[in-house]
């Protein structure tokens, strides 16, 4: 019997509304206790004095599984976007993909909604989903056709299985790197209006209602669609938001110099969007935070801007980021942990997220308050990251997976 006791450290489980000094218990890969009393004597003790204590973090909506860098950031399971190669299309795939992060990270797929992602004809969602996907998405872009979005929605209330949606209208956007305005205008940037993604989120928002489907917008970026998304919320209508840092912390103003690493999608918006981002978490409306980590060599990036791959390396800065929130006053730390441990995991059914007894022994252990400066150069893997050289607060110190102590610092 293996025996783990962490002691001295600020526990905070988002699942309970726990927070306060306490002990946690790990035996044999599970949750035994949590509360305020001494550690067993044949304990192997942790002491995470001056810390905080927290179920692993829940990456969800990530391209790549990085097993280093989700072990530096605090993550212990991610849902993987099936963006894949081959696109997770097929039963056997999702299979395969479920099993690839042992021992080192949970890995929790979404099928393809599409049979390789070409928005035409639907993918075998059910056998999927008996293969160990937690859902079905739409991957990097949007389904363009209402009819085939509608069938997806229908078939996927049959399985209570939720819809990942990217939303964009694609014929808005076909060929845009860029957020249309003045500043798009004046860098010559091929760009697409920002209601390109009210017209998709109206769109799904509708559907998703006369279906009963549940559907999740994976990044919400702009004032319209979180308005849209804030009124079907109140109506009832079963939709749930994400966003990455980027979007709150940074403005199409990032792009100046042709910056590749700020190259997203979607791609960074007007300041009023970020606000509106910003006020959208702090109320609710966005209601998970997830890194997108979307790792990219050199040669994707280092390209003139139209050319470059978007995306970022984002797993091993999501935590530090995120607690921007908290040092704003937005919210919580315990509000903050919510949206990268408890709400996805029950968005997604997923175990973990929770300090429960009986839960899995998924921890991290995390400085809130460390001062150190985000260095791609120094990431575990591809840096490509807008945010390289800038001072962050909060450090992971360790990060327990399944009992087995994965990373310290």
């Amino acid at each position: 019997m293996t025996l783990l006791a962490i002691t001295g450290g600020r526990v905070i489980d988002p699942a309970s509304g726990f927070d306060g000094p306490a002990t946690v218990v790990l035996v044999d890969r599970v949750i035994a206790s949590v509360g305020r009393f001494e550690a067993p004597d044949d304990a192997e003790i942790i002491d995470a004095s001056g810390l905080v204590v927290a179920p692993g973090l829940i990456d969800a909506g990530v391209f790549q599984a990085s097993p280093a860098a989700c072990h530096a950031g605090g993550i212990t399971r991610v849902v993987l976007m099936p963006d894949q190669r081959p696109p997770l299309d097929d039963p056997a795939l999702v299979a395969f993909t479920r099993g690839a992060g042992k021992p080192d990270v949970w890995v929790h797929p979404l099928v393809a909604a599409t049979r390789g992602l070409a928005g035409q004809e639907l993918a075998e969602i059910g056998l999927g989903q008996a293969a160990g996907a937690v859902g079905a998405a739409t991957g990097r872009g949007a389904i363009d056709n209402s009819a085939v979005m509608h069938r997806l929605l229908s078939y996927a209330t049959a399985f209570n299985l939720p819809v990942v949606t990217h939303a964009e209208d694609g014929a808005l956007t076909a060929g845009a790197v860029a957020t249309e305005g003045d500043y798009a205008t004046r860098l010559g940037l091929p760009a697409a209006p920002a209601f390109a993604e009210a017209l998709a989120v109206a769109r799904d928002i509708r559907l998703a209602e006369a279906t009963g489907a549940r559907i999740h917008i994976r990044q919400l970026t702009t004032a319209e669609g979180i308005t849209l998304v804030r009124a079907a919320q109140a109506r009832g209508v079963a939709v749930t938001a994400g966003i990455t840092p980027a979007h709150w912390l940074l403005n199409e103003t990032a792009v100046a110099e042709f910056r590749s690493f700020a190259r997203l999608s979607p791609p960074l918006r007007s300041d009023s969007d970020r606000r509106a981002v910003q006020d959208a978490i702090a109320d609710g409306t966005i209601g998970i935070i997830a890194s997108g980590h979307d790792p990219r060599t050199q040669e994707d990036k280092r390209l003139p801007f139209a050319d470059a791959l978007p995306g970022m390396a984002g797993a091993e800065t999501l935590l530090a980021l995120s607690l921007s929130l908290v040092q704003s006053g937005a919210l919580t730390l315990t509000q903050l942990l919510a949206t990268m441990t408890v709400t996805p995991a029950r968005l997604f059914g997923l175990p973990g997220g929770t300090l429960a007894t009986g839960s899995p022994a998924d921890l991290v252990v995390f400085d809130e308050v460390a001062p150190w400066r985000i260095d791609g150069d120094r990431f575990q893997g591809a840096g490509n990251t807008p945010f390289d050289g800038l001072p962050v607060s909060g450090r992971v110190r360790m990060t327990i997976k399944g009992g087995d102590v994965v990373w310290r610092s």
